[in-house]
């Protein structure tokens, strides 16, 4: 069995969700799912707190976070401070995220990117390794 990861995202963001945990388990990840469990108005912090809060105290190594712009959930997480939340539409960005940012949460716009891009994005987002020297200056700089 792969990392763990956790995954949460409100109602605009539950059908990309559950199309990312079902690849995350095929590619043998364990996956731990904060929610929503439905399509059903919910808000995006009661979802993105508890995936930023499991990476943040190391029960996930990652977390993966939806929601209709990706804005909602990534300001959220960002919240806590151990999490570098980072939006991500295109895979470019998802492989920067973690070389010169050291993300642990990516956070996806399911109104704005395919579904595919999303899948893309995310094995991008798991496989690609933080580069460190000058970025983890920066990196170190992040949190107050």
């Amino acid at each position: 069995m792969k990392s763990k990861i956790a995954i949460g995202a409100d109602h605009a963001g539950f059908t990309y969700k559950e199309a990312v945990k079902t690849w995350l388990e095929q590619q043998g990840y364990e996956v731990e799912d904060f929610g929503t469990y439905s399509a059903e108005s919910a808000d995006y912090a009661d979802f993105a707190h508890p995936v930023a809060s499991a990476v943040e105290d190391g029960r996930a190594e990652r977390g993966v976070l939806v929601c209709g712009s990706g804005q909602g959930v990534s300001i959220t997480a960002n919240k806590h401070q151990g999490i570098r939340a980072a939006l991500v539409w295109a895979p470019e960005l998802a492989s920067l995220s973690r070389q010169h940012n050291n993300a642990n949460v990516i956070c996806l716009p399911e109104r704005f990117i395919s579904v595919e891009t999303a899948l893309h994005c995310v094995d991008i987002f798991l496989h690609t390794d933080f580069e460190g020297g000058r970025h983890a200056r920066r990196v170190a700089k992040i949190s107050c």
